[in-house]
């Protein structure tokens, strides 16, 4: 007697996502000052990982400290989901002058422009869940890139991160402690330049105590 035992047919990925993928083959440089950071933001029509939406993603890159500007990463996505209480926030309408770009366009545009890179956000889970709920809608994995909390490495840097600690830490709160200008605060890409500064503020003070090492700088 024989058995036909039903296999789970595996599910075919697009180019894009196994491009993706294949970057990781290649291993990125063990020297932080030669490695490329992504500094990224996304605004968003609420904090809901399931219910909201992505309406921007700004990101730019560095290697050692200087920030690739004219790299930079802006894009505007379609809005299936319009929260009219949320654009005194982020000042974006549903139907606007912005050239906006489908989800899956904006999924694709983001993973080539960071590829194997290590990314930074403040309060990044938050960052992080909101890009792997695009990317389960369409069917994909989860990012897989090494990550930076901004604000959690700004805790390690004042050795309170296991302490019991009230204060948020916002980004407004960095730039005003680290002398961080907030040009374009509340924009993505705004939010992504600030945040690198923040980060290579925090670097800097990392790297006179002698803590610049990955185990360091990398989400546990």
């Amino acid at each position: 007697m024989t058995f036909n035992w039903p296999f789970k047919k595996q599910p075919e990925y697009p180019d894009f996502w196994l491009e993706y993928l294949n970057c990781f083959k290649n291993k990125n440089s063990t020297d932080i000052d030669m490695s490329r950071f992504i500094a990224f933001d996304t605004e968003t029509t609420g904090f809901d990982r399931k219910e909201d939406r992505v309406l921007s993603i700004g990101a730019v890159s560095f290697v050692g400290k200087t920030i690739e500007v004219n790299n930079s990463l802006e894009l505007y996505l379609e809005q299936d989901v319009f929260k009219a209480e949320t654009v005194k926030i982020h000042g974006l309408m549903k139907n606007g002058s912005l050239e906006k770009v489908s989800e899956l366009e904006a999924i694709k545009t983001f993973l080539e422009y960071i590829k194997n890179d290590v990314l930074i956000a403040h309060h990044a889970s938050f960052d992080r869940n909101m890009i792997n709920e695009m990317l389960s809608r369409h069917g994909l994995g989860k990012l897989k890139n090494k990550f930076i909390d901004t604000g959690i490495l700004y805790k390690k840097s004042l050795h309170i991160i296991y302490q019991d600690n009230t204060k948020p830490y916002t980004l407004d709160y960095l730039c005003k402690e680290l002398h961080v200008p907030t040009v374009d605060r509340h924009t993505a890409t705004g939010d992504a330049l600030i945040t690198a500064f923040v980060f290579l503020k925090i670097l800097s003070r990392l790297d006179k105590r002698k803590h610049l090492n990955w185990g360091y700088l990398l989400n546990r």
